[in-house]
């Protein structure tokens, strides 16, 4: 799999725009969203959106191209970070500073809308401790890939297999 960044710049892109409004959307929920994204697609349609790769930390999902796209669309002033409280944390805040132009097919963006819609009430962690019991999560070690293949053993919380798509 070749990673495909301009599909990576406009997802991200597309879920700043989404989630703007929302004070708990940092880092690690962006970084959670996207592998949630990424392998809803999959157990749809068989591929990863964006072709990335995602490796399981201690803090949750890490997204290997995340701070090389996130550098590179701050210094293009397409983003900027800001560091604020929430609760007794601080968070990573990214904010778009252009309207996002980017367009899907039908079909991406209805997973792409499943995904974010049963995500965007969570905080960093609630969403921690939902990303735990998900097979694919749950089946790597820290420091290892995440593979997508286990999300045909997701159970119902997490498939959208069963959820009656538009666009399939």
């Amino acid at each position: 799999m070749h990673f495909d960044k301009d599909t990576y710049i406009k997802l991200l892109i597309h879920i700043l725009s989404k989630c703007y409004n929302r004070p708990q959307i940092g880092k690690t929920m962006l970084c959670t969203i996207l592998y949630f994204i990424d392998f809803n697609y999959y157990e749809i349609y068989g591929t990863l959106l964006t072709k990335e790769t995602y490796i399981k930390s201690k803090k949750g999902i890490k997204p290997k191209h995340f701070l090389e796209i996130t550098r590179e669309l701050i210094e293009k002033k397409k983003l900027f970070l800001r560091k604020e409280p929430y609760y007794n944390r601080t968070i990573h805040k990214y904010y778009l500073t252009i309207i996002p132009q980017a367009k899907f097919a039908e079909k991406e963006l209805e997973i792409i809308d499943l995904s974010i819609e049963k995500l965007i009430n969570h905080n960093a962690s609630s969403i921690a401790k939902y990303t735990r019991t998900d097979p694919p999560f749950s089946a790597a070690n820290l420091g290892e890939e995440i593979d997508c293949r286990y999300v045909f053993s997701r159970k119902k919380e997490y498939s959208l297999r069963k959820i009656k798509l538009k666009n399939k």
